[in-house]
C-alpha cells in the first residue's frame, strides 16, 4: 500500500519528497527536500463508484478530492499517542466530549467523525416545529465541544474494517459539494451513530408521512402547517379540501407523539386562532397509538391524566389501533376490533420506532457475536462483543447484552441447595438471588421482593414493593413461603423472570449517562500497547444505568413527569418543573440562556407564524 501510495503521490508531484506528514510506526519517508506543494490527484470522488475498504491510503490518512498538499499536511499530523475515533455527534458522543478532561490531548488522539457538526437537544424538538424555541437555541457546534481536547470532521462513515483498523469516511453528499472520501486508522473505536427511522415495512410511511428525527424534519413540520392553513384560507376552497388540509395526524403515542400534538395545539389555539377564526371549528388533531393509553412506558395514572388533558382540549386519541397503510392524503388504520377505515390528513407525522443504522448493520456481518436486531450488542463495560475490545458502541447504536440466568440453572440450583435434600426452599432462594444478582442484575429485584416475604410485616413491605417496581408483576408472587423447589420447578421460575429481561430504552437519558461513563473509562483506564485495545481500569464498575424518571409535555403549560420512589406527578407544577429541566438540562450556558428567553419571548409575544 506504502508502495502504492508513494507512486500516486510521485506522479503527482514530481520527484520523491520529504514527508509533510508524520506516518504511522512502519510507514516510510523519503529524506529528499521538500517540494513545492502541488495539488493532490484524486484516487476517487464518490464512494459509490469504488469499494471504500480498496482504496488506496496515503500513510493512515488518505485524502480523496482535489485538495493541496500543505492543506492535508497541516490538518492530519498523526500524533505518537492511541488515535480514538468517536462516530456521531448525538446525545452519547456529545456528552462523552463534554465529560473528558481538559489534559486529555496529553494521553490520546481524539477525533470525532460526524456528517451533522451539530448536536441537537431532541426533547425540545416539538417545540422548534411550532415556533415555540428557535432552531439555533437547542443546537450546539460540535466544534465547540472538541475544542481543546480533539479535532471533528464532517464526513459519514461508509464502512469499517475493524481487521485493519480503519475506517471510510465522505463528506456528506446533502451539504451540495462533491463528495470527498478518506481513510483514518483507529486505535480505539466507539460507534455512536444512532438509530434511523423505523416504518415497520407500513406501505406509503416514507413517502407521504413526515418523521421526527432531525431539526430539518421539524422545520418541514413548521412550514407545513403554515401552508396548510394558508391553503385552506383561500377563498372557493372547498369544505372536504379544507377540513382534510386542516386534519392533523401523529402516529404513535409516545413521549414524542404526545409532545407534537400537544405543541401542534397550542400553536394552533394561542397563536394562529386570531388570524384564522373562521378555520378553527375544522381543525383536528388525532393520535393513533396502537396501545389501550397513550404514553405506556410510564405510569398508568399518566397516561390516564393525559387521556383527560386531551379530551378537555380536543385532541382526538385513536387507541387499539395501528397504521395499515398511507396514501397521499390518506392514512388507513385498522383497529382491534373492527374493520380498517380512512383519516384524512394535511400532515401526518410519523414519530414510532427505531431501526438499525446500516452502518452497525454491516458491521454485525464481520462478527458472528452480532445477533441484535437492532443494534451493536456490548458487554457490560460497553465493548462491542466479538471485537476484541478495540470497538465501543453506546447510545441508540448499542444494547448491552443481558446474561440469562437460566444458562447456568445446574449450577446455580446446587448453591442455593445448600442441605443437599434436592429442594429449595424460600430462604434459600432468597439468599441465592441476593448473591446471584451480581452477576445477574435483573435478579435484584426479585430477591428484594422474596425479602419481604421473609420479614415481619412481609405483606405490606410487598405491597410498597410493588407499587414501586416491577414486585406486581414478578413470578416470586406465585411462591409461597412453605414451598420448596425441585429443579425443574426452580429452571421453570428462572425462565419466568429472564423472559422479562429488557434492552435499555433508546433514550437521551441512556445515551447521556453512557457517553459520561466511557469517558471515565478512557481517562481512568490505559491502552494496553502489546494488545492494542483499551483496558477498563481494574476498579473501573461495569456501566449501570441510573433512571432518574421520564417527563413529557402535555399542552397547556402541563406536564407530566414519572418519578422513581415518587410516583408520578401532573399539572400546572410539572409544566413548571419541566421547562425547569429542559433548560438547565442545555449541554451548553450558551444554550441555557437561549432557551430561556425563548419561553420569555413566547410568552410575551407568541409564536413566530411566518412560513419562511
Amino acid at each position: 500500500m506504502q508502495a502504492l501510495a508513494a507512486k500516486n503521490a510521485q506522479a503527482a508531484a514530481g520527484p520523491p519528497r520529504q514527508c509533510a506528514v508524520p506516518a504511522r510506526t512502519g510507514s516510510r519517508c523519503s529524506r529528499r527536500p521538500a517540494q513545492p506543494a502541488r495539488k493532490a490527484q484524486p484516487i476517487f470522488a464518490s464512494a459509490d463508484k469504488v469499494s471504500p475498504l480498496k482504496a488506496q491510503a496515503v500513510d493512515d490518512i488518505a485524502v480523496y478530492t482535489e485538495v493541496s498538499t500543505q492543506s492535508v499536511a497541516d490538518a492530519q499530523v498523526k500524533l505518537d499517542k492511541p488515535r480514538v475515533v468517536v462516530l456521531g455527534s448525538g446525545w452519547a458522543s456529545a456528552c462523552f466530549f463534554k465529560a473528558l478532561p481538559k489534559d486529555i490531548k496529553e494521553k490520546y488522539e481524539v477525533v470525532m467523525v460526524s456528517p451533522r457538526n451539530y448536536f441537537l437537544y431532541t426533547p425540545l424538538l416539538p417545540a422548534v416545529a411550532v415556533g415555540t424555541m428557535e432552531e439555533r437555541s437547542i443546537v450546539e457546534p460540535v466544534r465547540n465541544l472538541v475544542l481543546g481536547k480533539g479535532d471533528y470532521y464532517e464526513a459519514v462513515c461508509k464502512a469499517i474494517d475493524p481487521v485493519r483498523k480503519e475506517l471510510v469516511a465522505c463528506f456528506p453528499k446533502d451539504a451540495g459539494l462533491d463528495e470527498a472520501c478518506f481513510k483514518i486508522a483507529y486505535d480505539i473505536l466507539i460507534i455512536g451513530v444512532g438509530s434511523v427511522n423505523n416504518t415497520f415495512g407500513v406501505k406509503g410511511v416514507a413517502e407521504y408521512c413526515q418523521f421526527f428525527k432531525s431539526i430539518e424534519d421539524a422545520n418541514t413540520l413548521r412550514k407545513r402547517i403554515s401552508e396548510c392553513f394558508e391553503r385552506a384560507a383561500l377563498p372557493y376552497t372547498p369544505e372536504e379540501e379544507r377540513k382534510k388540509l386542516l386534519s392533523f395526524v401523529i402516529c404513535g403515542g409516545g413521549p414524542t407523539g404526545v409532545e407534537v400534538a400537544a405543541e401542534i395545539h397550542d400553536f394552533v389555539f394561542n397563536d394562529l386562532k386570531a388570524h384564522y377564526p373562521e378555520l378553527l371549528k375544522d381543525v383536528r388533531i388525532r393520535v393513533i397509538e396502537l396501545m389501550d393509553y397513550v404514553l405506556s412506558t410510564y405510569d398508568r395514572k399518566i397516561g390516564e391524566f393525559t387521556h383527560k388533558q386531551f379530551e378537555r382540549a380536543g385532541i382526538e386519541l385513536v387507541l387499539n389501533t395501528r397504521v395499515a397503510s398511507v396514501r397521499d392524503g390518506y392514512v388507513s388504520v385498522v383497529p382491534k376490533s373492527g374493520e380498517e377505515f380512512e383519516i384524512p390528513f394535511g400532515s401526518c407525522v410519523w414519530a414510532t420506532g427505531i431501526a438499525m443504522n446500516p452502518l452497525i448493520k454491516e458491521l454485525q456481518q464481520q462478527f458472528p457475536e452480532q445477533t441484535h436486531f437492532r443494534s451493536a450488542l456490548t458487554d457490560e463495560f460497553l465493548r462491542v462483543k466479538g471485537s476484541d475490545g478495540s470497538i465501543w458502541a453506546f447510545g441508540d447504536a448499542s444494547t448491552i447484552e443481558q446474561p440469562r440466568a437460566l444458562q447456568r440453572a445446574d449450577e446455580l440450583f446446587e448453591q442455593a441447595d445448600t442441605n443437599k435434600d434436592g429442594l429449595v426452599g424460600l430462604k434459600e432462594l432468597q439468599a441465592l438471588l441476593t448473591e446471584a444478582s451480581k452477576e445477574f442484575s435483573h435478579l435484584e429485584e426479585h430477591a428484594r421482593f422474596l425479602e419481604a416475604k421473609n420479614k415481619r410485616f412481609g405483606g405490606l413491605l410487598q405491597r410498597a414493593l410493588a407499587g414501586n417496581s416491577n414486585g406486581a408483576e414478578s413470578p416470586m408472587q406465585t411462591v409461597e413461603e412453605t414451598d420448596e423447589l425441585t429443579k425443574e420447578q426452580f429452571k421453570a421460575l428462572l425462565e419466568k423472570i429472564d423472559s422479562g429481561l429488557r434492552a435499555l430504552p433508546a433514550t437521551a437519558q441512556v445515551a447521556k449517562q453512557q457517553g459520561e461513563y466511557l469517558a471515565e473509562v478512557l481517562k481512568r483506564g490505559s491502552f494496553d500497547q502489546q494488545a492494542k485495545v483499551l483496558q477498563p481500569n481494574e476498579k473501573q464498575a461495569p456501566f449501570k444505568y441510573n433512571h432518574k424518571g421520564s417527563l413529557a409535555y402535555v399542552g397547556g403549560d402541563q406536564a407530566v413527569m414519572d418519578i422513581p420512589k415518587v410516583g408520578p406527578i401532573f399539572g400546572t407544577g410539572a409544566g413548571i418543573m419541566w421547562k425547569g429541566y429542559e433548560t438547565f438540562a442545555q449541554i451548553s450556558l450558551r444554550n441555557q440562556l437561549l432557551v430561556i428567553s425563548d419561553w420569555v419571548r413566547t410568552k410575551l409575544f407568541g409564536r413566530d407564524i411566518s412560513r419562511v
